[in-house]
Order: structure tokens, then sequence, then C-alpha cells
């Protein structure tokens, strides 16, 4: 059953009209944005800053990044294009060679102006307040991007449920490696990372503590470098963060899901990758940063420029753990 969809991806912020209350996030307006508040010690800020949580490293392992123009274009290569034999490829004296041709087909695309505003009240404000609001608002951006990777491939793979409990000859790695060969079935090629979310991770460690043999027991103490080596895939991620959901709750990001795609990394914007992170620099690198002034209180805003697609749905496979 797929939890996630576009629909609730979406976060409920208000818009920033100027009359919010101190310490208040919400979106920012691009029209308020000018160079005349543009702050340059704050973005240098915000370009060396890292969150403590490293959502960004998250991020950008399960949907890799790739620089582009606001707007561009990207070719979606034809799959049975690629992997088309034949054994007519011997040429006769004084003829040419067989012809064939990759055609593919051009997307056309462009990356999103996404931005949030938090006010600081001068009264409340002590030396590092800017530079903490600045921090604040990218882990903030970051994940809501985080959220719309895992919605986005949850929505585009292919989802079987399995139950990994304290039952006698549950085998979880096994069920990942048949599904991985499915996926290379459809695509041609081998997915090369899974992602585990928390719930998933612990039952398929606890399902193999169960059997209480040497099998089970060196399988559930394995870390993700060793179940990615067993895998034979390039990395394995277990994902552990959280968004607010309501005043009262968190919920996990990936929770119950095991999801099985193929992502390179250091790509470009027109390789087989299932998804892919665009973004577009600002004129001061990857976010910028304004400060508005007003007698009493400070408005900081961080904005960037990013679209999480998915560039091809082949292949991409899915569990929901129970």
């Amino acid at each position: 059953m797929k939890k996630f969809t576009l629909a609730n991806v979406g976060i409920a912020l208000p818009m920033d009209t100027g009359r919010q209350e101190p310490g208040v996030i919400c979106l920012a307006n691009e029209e308020r944005f000018t160079s005349t508040y543009f702050s340059e010690p704050l973005t240098a800020y915000a370009i060396g800053w890292q969150d403590p949580g490293d959502i960004r490293a998250t991020l950008d392992a399960i949907a890799p990044s790739v620089e582009v123009a606001r707007r561009f274009e990207f070719k979606k290569a034809t799959n049975t294009e690629v992997f088309l034999s034949e054994t007519d490829d011997i040429r006769a004296i004084g003829s040419p060679f067989k012809r064939v041709e990759f055609k593919g087909s051009s997307v056309n695309e462009k990356t999103y102006n996404k931005g949030l505003t938090i006010r600081l009240d001068r009264d409340e404000m002590v030396p590092g307040s800017e530079e903490r609001a600045v921090g604040r608002l990218i882990s903030r951006l970051d994940r809501n991007d985080l959220r719309r990777a895992g919605a986005v491939i949850v929505a585009a793979s292919t989802n079987t449920a399995k139950t990994w409990d304290t039952s006698a000859g549950k085998n979880p790695d096994q069920d990942i490696i048949a599904d991985l060969i499915t996926g290379a079935d459809d695509r041609g090629i081998q997915s090369n990372t899974v992602v585990y979310g928390e719930v998933a991770w612990q039952k398929r460690n606890l399902s193999y503590e169960a059997q209480n043999n040497a099998g089970g027991n060196a399988r559930s103490g394995k870390s993700p470098e060793q179940v990615a080596g067993l895998l034979a895939v390039d990395k394995v991620l277990v994902s552990r963060e959280r968004y607010q959901s309501s005043s009262s709750a968190k919920t996990k990001i990936i929770g119950a899901y095991v999801l099985m795609y193929y992502a390179l990394q250091n790509i470009d914007k027109d390789d087989p990758s299932n998804i892919k992170q665009f973004w577009t620099p600002t004129e001061s690198g990857r976010y910028r940063v304004y400060r508005e002034e007003h007698a009493k209180y400070i408005d900081i805003s961080v904005e960037h420029y990013s679209n999480i697609v998915i560039t091809s749905t082949l292949g991409m496979r899915m569990f929901t753990i129970s």
C-alpha cells in the first residue's frame, strides 16, 4: 500500500505578507526578494553551514543532484533500444555497416524557486541569532525536499507487501535479492541503491535475531555497508529522518518501506538513473539569504532552486514491511 502521495508532500505554511509574528516560519514571497535585502555575510554562512543531522547528505544519497539551468531539457533513453541485439552486424565486401539509431525522447523541465522566511524580534535577539535562523531554514528546506524525494520514489515504485517477523524461515535479504533481479529484468541494469526506512531496518534485524542460530545472529549484526556487499549494490541507506506531521506527532519520512532503484552519483542530466535532484545555483551559490530590517524586527529569508524528478520508472521496486 502506497502511503506517500504527491498530494501530501506540501507543507502547510502561511505566505509571507510582512505582518507575521516574530519566530513564525512562512513561505517566502519571491516578489519581496530584491537586491536591496541580499545579505552577503549570511549567504556566505549558509554556503558553509552543515546540518547536525546531515539531512543534505541523506537527500543527495537518495536523490543525486545535478546542476542545471532554470529551464532545461533532458533525454530519456528508450530502454528497448539500449538492449537490442542482432546477428547481422557482419559487413559484406563493398557494403556499408548496418545502420542503427538511438532515438530516445526529450523532456522539458524547470527548477522551482523555494524559500522560507522567519521573523526575529530585536528584543529577543542575541549574537548569532541570525546565523542560527539561517541554519534552521536551510534544514527545513532540505527536509521538505527529502520528503518530496521519498514520496515520488514510493509513488513510482512497484510495491510488494512483506512480513518480516520472528517466524521461522524468514530471510529478508533473500527477499530483496530476488526483487533486485526482477527490477534488473525490467530495467536491464541492476539497481544500485537500497533505502531502508528505520522500521524496515529494525524488522530485518529482529527477524534474523529470532532465528537463534549462527547464520541469523551473524546477519542481524551486519552494518548497512556489509549488507550492501551481500546484496551486491553500491549503497544501502537507513533513513531515520522525521518531520512534524501535526502539532503533537512526528512521522518517519521513509518508515516501513524498503526502496530499490538505480541512482548514480556524480551524474549528468541524461544518464539512466531513476531519480534526479535537479538544482540551479543562485548568483551566490546553492542558497541565497536576504535580510530585511524593520524598526522592531528583522526578516531572514533563504531561497534556492530545485526540482526532484523521477526520470524513469523502469525497475523501481519497493517493499512495505509489516
